[in-house]
């Protein structure tokens, strides 16, 4: 709390805030008045900026001197108001005195020390008359009005006193009692409160601007420069000096105009935009700053793009990503939801075999990673693993790549051949597919030179189902597929996984927001309704979606409505409606609506099995759940836990 000063032209007005301050609920609110003075109204001006010099923020002063101090100072004052109590007193004693009905009183002083006193003539039977002098040199003047005007009693300060008895007119000093003082001190009180408040909120932003990851300056509604942190003063190369008070626009010429106009007028969604700043790219975001309904000044955050990887980073990451080595492993795969826990648990116990996997899922599911996971988890980790996609490869493209002398069997001898695309396989190859499963030979192209080599192999298609549809049509060897279909693994889509559907979006979210140096969440309503929709690309198509997202996101929380225009605009309304997930999992046999009733079961039954994980904890149940606390609550009550 600021340091306060109270300045009165009474004695008995310093004693009565002593008084005051001794009581207990004064003493636990620890007052910081640490000035109390009697002064004259000649040097009231002097003992201000005295008390000001001393540290106080506020000063406590009634009528003329407070109307004295707030003219020549610029720090708050408090003026110490007559109480409609203290005021009745008065007139009650004075009618005690003048043993009259209905006498006329007269009240003298300035307009600031009384309060509303409209009704007193009905209330107490009076005719009360009012003379408020603008200063302290025309007082005595409005003092001889009221007596000449023939009152039956003055009431006011030292000088309308003086005068009355000049005059013979009974009268009665204008003095406070403890009430206006207290009023004066919770007002004084409130008034530091908010300044702290102003000064914390100042400094917060200060700290924010200062420690913040990204470039900032802070614009006014008039579109003038009023803070500037010090990454925004490199990546200009300008000083804090050289850029405040200065048009936006004119620091960052490449802005479009009219589009600050609208953020800083019409309390639009904000603005983006790329920039070249001293030759580097920027990316820009221009956020209005909203208050009751209306942009009151905006938020300019830049972000320099990072640049692509040199020649020499990105060969050493094509070496890594080659597919000599494989990199995944079972705690790499989201596995929150119970279906693809099950599936992982089936892939563990694949790991313990060496017979050949067939792994089914839709695109963008984890088929590369579930099978460098077996591999990482079996005998053969020690050895090399092969990734092969045999998709719009001719016959003899794919026996180079897979059977050739250079090929994967050579290579990952030892090891594992993962084949993506295996529908693609030609009849030829499909047979020494066969038979290097089956016998472990890898055929060349005369067959008194077919070698030994010992690798696992794991076959992939490019949906599922598709081997068994080219089986039916009699595009693939019905012994290969039996061959591979004995360890079959079906990996769930997203759309049937629903917590790890939810961790997904999260991740990307994230992963988009450290890419791009920015920061955004999903609203509970946005998360909801990503989560109701289908993502027939899976872990790909959410990784896209969600850049995009952040890319062109223009509000730090991004709604529903952003959400699912940005869906539609990608891949049309068909991906909006999830027919299956939002139900209980089950395996896909073709579309099936889910009913109402579904969704609030599960709802319900994931509900209850996230509040147990966390031990009833609501912050961490809705943290996991991607709502808010509110929301939370509803479902709770609702549900009637």
């Amino acid at each position: 709390m600021g340091k306060i000063a109270l300045l009165v032209p009474r004695e008995e007005m310093v004693y009565q805030a002593h008084n005051i301050l001794q009581e207990k609920s004064y003493q636990d609110k620890h007052y910081q008045i640490g000035i109390m003075k009697v002064v004259r109204t000649r040097n009231v001006v002097v003992e201000a900026r005295q008390a000001i010099a001393e540290g106080a923020s506020i000063i406590i002063a009634r009528g003329l001197q407070a109307s004295v101090i707030k003219q020549y100072t610029n720090i708050p004052v408090i003026e110490i108001v007559i109480t409609a109590q203290e005021m009745a007193l008065l007139v009650v004693k004075a009618k005690e005195i003048l043993k009259k009905e209905s006498p006329v009183i007269a009240v003298v002083g300035f307009r600031n020390m009384f309060c509303d006193m409209s009704y007193f003539d009905e209330i107490y039977g009076i005719e009360l008359k009012t003379f408020y002098a603008p200063d302290n040199d025309q007082l005595r003047s409005y003092a001889l009005r009221a007596v000449e005007e023939q009152v039956d009693l003055v009431i006011g300060g030292d000088v309308a006193v003086e005068v009355a008895a000049e005059h013979n007119v009974p009268s009665l000093f204008l003095s406070n009692t403890e009430d206006s003082l207290r009023n004066a001190f919770s007002m004084a009180e409130s008034v530091s409160y908010a300044m702290d408040v102003e000064k914390k909120n100042a400094a917060q932003m200060e700290t924010i601007m200062d420690y913040s990851f990204g470039a900032v300056v802070n614009v006014d509604g008039e579109g003038k420069i009023t803070a500037v942190n010090p990454l925004m003063e490199d990546m200009l190369g300008l000083t804090r000096q050289e850029i405040m008070g200065r048009r936006l626009t004119e620091v960052f010429p490449d802005l479009d105009e009219r589009q600050v106009e609208r953020t800083l007028h019409q309390a639009g969604d904000g603005y983006s935009a790329f920039l070249q700043i001293r030759s580097a790219s920027v990316f820009a975001i221009l956020a209005p700053v909203i208050i009751e309904d209306r942009a009151d000044g905006a938020i300019l955050t830049c972000h320099k793009m990072k640049r692509k990887l040199t020649a020499e980073q990105e060969s050493r990451e094509k070496r890594r990503s080659s597919g000599v080595i494989a990199l995944g492993r079972f705690s790499d795969i989201l596995q929150e939801s119970a279906a693809m826990e099950a599936c992982v648990h089936q892939a563990k116990l694949y790991a313990l075999s060496e017979l050949p996997v067939l792994i089914e899922g839709e695109a963008g599911t984890e088929k590369r990673l579930i099978a460098q996971s077996i591999h990482n988890a079996g005998l053969r980790s020690r050895s090399g693993f092969a990734d092969i996609s045999c998709a719009g490869l001719g016959e003899e493209e794919q026996y180079a790549l897979i059977f050739g002398e250079h090929g994967a069997a050579v290579q990952a001898n030892g090891g594992t051949i993962l084949l993506e695309d295996a529908d693609w396989l030609t009849p030829a190859n499909q047979y020494r597919l066969l038979q290097l499963i089956r016998y472990k030979l890898r055929w060349e192209r005369e067959i008194i030179q077919n070698k030994h080599v010992d690798v696992r192999i794991m076959v992939s298609g490019q949906k599922p189902g598709s081997l068994f549809a080219l089986v039916q049509e009699g595009k693939f060897r019905e012994d290969l597929y039996y061959l591979l279909q004995g360890l079959l693994l079906k990996i769930p889509p997203l759309r049937l996984r629903q917590e790890d559907l939810q961790r997904k979006l999260q991740y990307s979210i994230r992963e988009s927001c450290e890419k791009y140096d920015r920061y955004h969440v999903l609203s509970p309503e946005a998360m909801e309704f990503l989560l109701s929709c289908r993502w027939p690309g899976n872990l790909f198509q959410i990784e896209n979606y969600c850049e995009r997202l952040i890319l062109t996101a223009s509000k730090r929380t991004i709604d529903q409505k952003t959400a699912r225009e940005l869906l539609e605009e990608l891949y049309g309304e068909t991906s909006l409606s999830n027919q299956e997930g939002r139900g209980a999992a089950k395996a896909e046999k073709g579309p099936s609506v889910e009913t109402e009733e579904e969704g609030e079961d599960l709802r319900r039954i994931k509900l209850v099995r996230t509040l147990k994980q966390y031990g009833g904890n609501r912050a961490k149940t809705a943290e996991a759940l991607g709502i808010s606390k509110a929301t939370l609550w509803r479902w709770m009550k609702k549900y009637e836990l």
